[in-house]
C-alpha cells in the first residue's frame, strides 16, 4: 500500500521547523479579539512583553482587548520593537484607545480606509499585517470569523500560526 504525501503539509511543517529553530529575532504578528477577560490581558501582556524583551519585533493592530494588551506588554519592554498597524485613522479609533496608541512609535493610520466598514477595514489591516511578519499568535472565539479567516491567509502565506480559543 503507497502511501500519498500531502505537500502543502510538509510544506508548513518545514516553515515550523525552520521558525523553531531559528535563533535571531522575529517579526511576529500578535492578534485577537476585542472581548477578553482581564486575566487573559494579563497574560497576552506578559507574553508580549517577553516576545519583546527577548528581540523580537511585535506587529499587531490598535482594537482594546488583545490588541491593547500586546501594546502594553510590548511598550513596557521596548517600545522601538512594536508596529500597530490601525485598520482606519487614528481619528476612527475609539477614544479610550486613542491615549495608548498616541504612545506608540511606529504607528501605521489607514484612512483611505475611513469609508469601510469597521469588519471590512479590519481584514485588509490584518492582511497587512500577516504580509509583514513571520508567524502570527491569534487569540479568538469558535466564530470569530475575521480573525479566524487571518489565520487561515497567514498559513497560506506559509507563515507559522499559532491559534488559542477563548471558548
Amino acid at each position: 500500500m503507497t502511501q500519498s504525501i500531502d505537500i502543502p503539509k510538509i510544506d508548513i511543517l518545514a516553515q515550523e521547523l525552520a521558525t523553531i529553530q531559528q535563533t535571531g529575532a522575529k517579526r511576529i504578528a500578535l492578534l485577537g479579539s476585542r472581548h477578553v477577560p482581564i486575566t487573559h490581558q494579563h497574560l497576552i501582556e506578559m507574553m508580549s512583553y517577553a516576545l519583546v524583551l527577548s528581540g523580537n519585533r511585535l506587529i499587531t493592530s490598535g482594537a482594546a482587548g488583545t490588541n491593547s494588551a500586546a501594546i502594553k506588554g510590548a511598550m513596557r519592554a521596548d517600545p522601538n520593537l512594536l508596529t500597530v498597524i490601525l485598520p482606519q485613522s487614528l481619528e476612527r479609533q475609539p477614544a479610550e484607545s486613542r491615549a495608548q496608541l498616541e504612545q506608540v512609535i511606529h504607528l501605521v493610520e489607514n484612512p483611505s480606509n475611513d469609508n469601510l466598514s469597521l469588519a471590512e477595514a479590519s481584514a485588509l489591516c490584518n492582511q497587512e499585517i500577516v504580509s509583514r511578519c513571520q508567524q502570527l499568535i491569534c487569540f479568538a472565539f469558535h466564530d470569530s470569523h475575521t480573525l479566524l479567516r487571518t489565520c487561515k491567509e497567514a498559513e497560506e502565506q506559509r507563515r507559522v500560526v499559532t491559534l488559542f480559543y477563548f471558548d
